[in-house]
């Protein structure tokens, strides 16, 4: 199975682009985050016509909100939220074999490092936490799950351009990756990508919009991530971050990751 993540930033403004992930790379599953779209407008015919007969979307106007398009079949549906709020930043399919996939979309935090503050950065923190421990008391290691999505959290030193510039850069502060990585060892779960990248090799998902020249800057971070569950990790066989979408017309910040795993 095929699985690709990304932040899409607007699927309707960019319904081309998603054409063009599928004709290059094929996935049987699509998980898309801040897709900017209320349900009642989703795109799904186009969705289907991409051939995508499955799709689930969580979806509100202007920002946020989480798709998953699949061409294997959807069991259910499920749409957590967290820190009493509807803000659509969740969506869980269960496949028909009993697969969990999770599209997660972690809120930015804003620009202040300081939960006294900044509400934005508190909510990001509180968010995580609520988050680290649902998969603790609902997911074993034993059971089948996926969870892909916009994290905003760049946990590696080598997941950013700069680690010593961007310690006190939302993003990547000691308390959201502590936080970050107190989520990831919750069942605990494998980082699909870095179990073929390095923990040494520098790896980007996001640059920023200011930069002039994003490829000559190179100054990124990895926001993205594809985690499994340890029943999952034997079966992961490559896994990749399409860093060419990012040149193209009217790119998402994000570009895709994709990971192949057998189940």
């Amino acid at each position: 199975m095929r699985l690709v993540t990304w932040n899409i930033n607007s699927i309707r403004l960019r319904i081309d682009h998603l054409r063009r992930l599928v004709s290059f790379m094929s996935p049987d599953l699509i998980c898309l985050q801040e897709i900017k779209v209320e349900d009642a407008l989703f795109p799904l015919a186009e969705c289907r016509e991409l051939g995508y007969p499955h799709v689930a979307f969580h979806g509100m106007k202007g920002y946020n909100g989480v798709a998953i398009l699949s061409r294997l079949p959807i069991a259910e549906i499920r749409t957590p939220s967290w820190c009493g709020r509807d803000d659509r930043r969740h969506l869980v399919a269960v496949l028909e074999d009993g697969v969990q996939v999770h599209s997660l979309y972690v809120p930015a935090g804003g620009d202040i490092p300081d939960p006294e503050a900044n509400d934005k950065f508190a909510h990001k923190l509180e968010f995580v936490r609520e988050v680290a421990a649902w998969f603790k008391g609902s997911v074993r290691p034993a059971d089948k799950v996926i969870v892909a999505g916009d994290f905003n959290i760049a946990p590696l030193e080598t997941d950013v351009w700069s680690h010593k510039q961007l310690l006190r850069v939302v993003s990547h502060t000691p308390a959201e990756v502590d936080l970050l990585n107190a989520l990831q060892a919750s069942v605990p779960f494998v980082d699909a990508v870095r179990h073929f990248v390095p923990p040494s090799e520098r790896l980007f998902t996001w640059w920023s919009y200011r930069s002039p020249d994003w490829r000559k800057n190179d100054r990124g971070r990895r926001l993205d991530h594809v985690w499994v569950t340890p029943a999952l990790a034997a079966g992961l066989r490559a896994a990749l971050v399409a860093r060419e979408v990012r040149s193209w017309v009217q790119p998402s910040d994000h570009v895709p990751v994709m990971v192949d795993v057998e189940l």
